[in-house]
């Protein structure tokens, strides 16, 4: 089986506990208004590497003395949308003794109703030690047009990490004029303070790094104009979550 890989960091600080090695898969199926990595949507764009799991454990375990004390991560796009892919790799770490993380959104999942994942994305899960979820918000209206896609799936994915147990850190982005409203980012951490399985919320302030992408792919910016968030915001929106949250906050 061979993964599309986008690209990868060797000594990533951001993406999980420890220095890790961050592997970026290709293909998602949302379309964030704010996304930065608009060239990681298309499944299948030109990428860095068509690995397979084993080559890319080979790579990854080049700096095994780097990130013993960190691990894996599998970003993206959406690494579950090479599901498959990622069960077979994070095994393969396991393995070695590698600690795995996933960062995701959740938009892939299976049946809604009943909490069952999909078989490979319960492989996936089996073998991730830390799931890093992007909770984009909990407006289910505002999603569909924020992401392009409904928040049932994000939401079965939440529900089944609490019903299995599973280790999670809350990612979130605050946006002017979309999240970060007093109400918007109340209503995201009282939700997500019925999850027991929060460890830890990181709140990340938007930015426009990404927007050359989009002029190199041909493609408007949605929030052209928006300015980044600014300290004093972010500020106020951790003290919100603080104040209501009893795990890590940052």
């Amino acid at each position: 089986m061979t993964g599309r890989i986008h690209s990868v960091e060797s000594f990533g600080t951001v993406d999980g506990p420890g220095i890790r090695f961050v592997a970026f898969l290709q293909g998602c199926p949302m379309r964030c208004q704010f996304c930065h990595n608009p060239d990681t949507w298309d499944l299948h764009a030109p990428v860095q590497y068509e690995w397979t799991a084993r080559q890319l454990l080979d790579e990854a375990l080049r700096y095994k003395s780097f990130i013993r004390k960190g691990g894996v991560t599998l970003t993206g796009g959406e690494p579950l949308m090479q599901a498959a892919f990622a069960a077979e790799y994070f095994d393969l770490c396991h393995a070695e003794g590698l600690h795995t993380a996933l960062d995701t959104s959740g938009i892939i999942f299976g049946n809604a109703a009943t909490l069952a994942p999909a078989p490979d994305v319960a492989r996936t899960l089996e073998h991730t030690d830390l799931v890093m979820l992007d909770i984009k918000t909990v407006d289910d209206t505002m999603h569909r047009s924020y992401t392009g896609q409904d928040r049932t799936q994000c939401q079965a994915f939440l529900d089944y990490l609490q019903q299995t147990g599973k280790p999670t850190w809350i990612r979130h982005v605050v946006v002017p004029g979309m999240t970060d409203s007093c109400e918007q980012l109340t209503a995201v951490a009282r939700h997500i303070a019925q999850y027991s399985v929060v460890e830890r919320v990181e709140l990340l302030p938007y930015h426009t790094m990404g927007i050359y992408k989009y002029s190199q792919l041909g493609l408007a910016y949605p929030l052209e104009g928006t300015e980044p968030l600014g300290k004093e915001d972010i500020d106020r929106a951790r003290a919100i979550f603080r104040d209501i949250l009893r795990c890590k906050v940052q």
